[in-house]
Formats: structure tokens, sequence, C-alpha cells
């Protein structure tokens, strides 16, 4: 049942849940997060690889566009909700959280999206054209294992959201051998896991420190912008690491 709610929440999998889920289930549905991610990011390296004659700027824009289909863009929501939020806000705890709740998209927000989009795509094209399709399994991979780390760390301002319910009965101890196990797979992959980690939790450390400072806390679009956020840092970090040629000064991270 957790990975089923995990699968309908994060996807557009046609999942039917047998019954109402429980909140405990609610809480342990975080854990296979990291899990979706993967899921996603195999996907999506699986038809990089097979479409491979496709040239890579088209190969990159269908990629992208699968990208946004499979989570119904929730996430893209969050982000531009969240900007339009920050900047409509002017520093207001109460104003912020008040703009996020309305439904309409300002220009802030827009170009946000087109912004992010437009780095998605073009860093996906640089790492397309070199053949590094294991790239695309990392970034959404480790945008939805920030999500339970956020939750884990900051408080759900929301007292009646569902991320409040979650966040309340998400198993800690669980969470931590889950990120571990996960962690030591993209070590497996080398520098380049270890170097899109770091960016990763970079990334959703300097977001989490701003939601906290002006919220006290996350919420859902906080928590969708920062997937969008860790997802386009980790993708621009490994294009421009490989496209300088510095994977070539770095040695191979052999696991053993």
């Amino acid at each position: 049942m957790p990975l089923l709610i995990a699968l309908q929440f994060l996807t557009r999998l046609p999942i039917h849940l047998p019954r109402a889920p429980s909140p405990a289930e609610q809480g342990r549905s975080l854990l296979h997060y990291p899990l979706v991610g993967l899921l996603l990011g195999g996907l999506l390296a699986s038809l990089a690889w097979l479409f491979s004659a496709v040239p890579p700027a088209l190969l990159a824009a269908l990629l992208l566009a699968l990208w946004v289909l499979a989570s119904g863009a929730l996430h893209l929501d969050g982000l531009a909700d969240t900007v339009d939020a920050w900047v409509g806000g002017y520093g207001d705890r109460e104003r912020t959280l008040a703009i996020m709740k309305d439904p309409a998209c300002g220009p802030m927000g827009v170009t946000a999206l087109v912004l992010v989009l437009l780095l998605k795509w073009a860093a996906l094209y640089g790492l397309l054209q070199q053949d590094l399709y294991w790239a695309l399994l990392l970034a959404p991979w480790l945008g939805r294992s920030c999500l339970p780390i956020l939750l884990l760390c900051l408080p759900y301002v929301r007292a009646n959201g569902l991320g409040a319910t979650m966040a309340a009965n998400l198993p800690r101890k669980s969470l931590f051998a889950i990120l571990l196990v996960h962690g030591l797979l993209m070590l497996a992959l080398g520098w380049s896991g270890l170097l899109a980690m770091a960016i990763a939790a970079v990334t959703c450390s300097w977001a989490g420190w701003h939601f906290l400072r002006r919220l006290g806390g996350t919420t859902g679009d906080t928590a969708g912008a920062t997937v969008e956020l860790v997802e386009c840092a980790v993708l621009v970090g490994l294009a421009v690491y490989f496209t300088v040629g510095l994977d070539r000064v770095s040695q191979p991270l052999v696991i053993c």
C-alpha cells in the first residue's frame, strides 16, 4: 500500500488504491519516494539509449516532455506557486502563504517555469550529445530522495495539509537506512554520482534554509519547488562537469 500511494501521488500512472490509506501508511509512503525517482530515471535513461539515433536536440525535448507528463507537472506547479508567493509576499510569512494558495499563475511563476525547463533542456542536450544516458537516472532519483529529507528536517506549516500527516507519521529510522542504501547505489556510478549527490545536498539545504527563514518550515508547494530545483541543478552540474572536461582530471571511484 505505501508504494502504491507513492506511485499514485508522484506519477500519473492509473493506480487505484483498494481502500483509503491510514495515516501510518501515508507516512511510510515517503520511504518509497527515492524508489519512484529511480524508476522514473530508469525509464528516461532507457528511452534515451533506445532512441539514441534521434537528433539530440529533439530527443532532449521529447524526454523532457515525457518527464513533465509522467509527474503530471506536479512539481512545476509547486515551483510556480512558490516563486509567485516569494516575490509577491514581500518577506511577510502570512502573505506568502496566502499567495501560494492562489490557483492563478503570475508572471514571475511563468518566468521561473520557462527558465527551469530551458536549463533542463539545454543540460539534457549536452549530456545526450556525449551519450551520458545515466545522468537522466540521477536527477529524478535525487529530486525525489530530497522530498522525505525536507519533510524530516523542516516543520510542515499547514496543519491540515496532506504533507502534515505524512511528516507526522514518517518512520525516521527506516528512512535513514533506505537513504543510505540509495546513496551507496548512487556512489557506484563513480565520482559523477558523488558530485550529483553533493549538488543535490547543497541545493536542498539552500532551499530549506530559505523556507525556514520565510515560512518557518515547508509546504507542499515548496517541496515541489525543491524537487525541480534539485533536478535542474543536478542536470546542469553534470553537463558542465563533462562538457568542460573536469571528469578527465578525476579518477574513477570504485565501490568494492
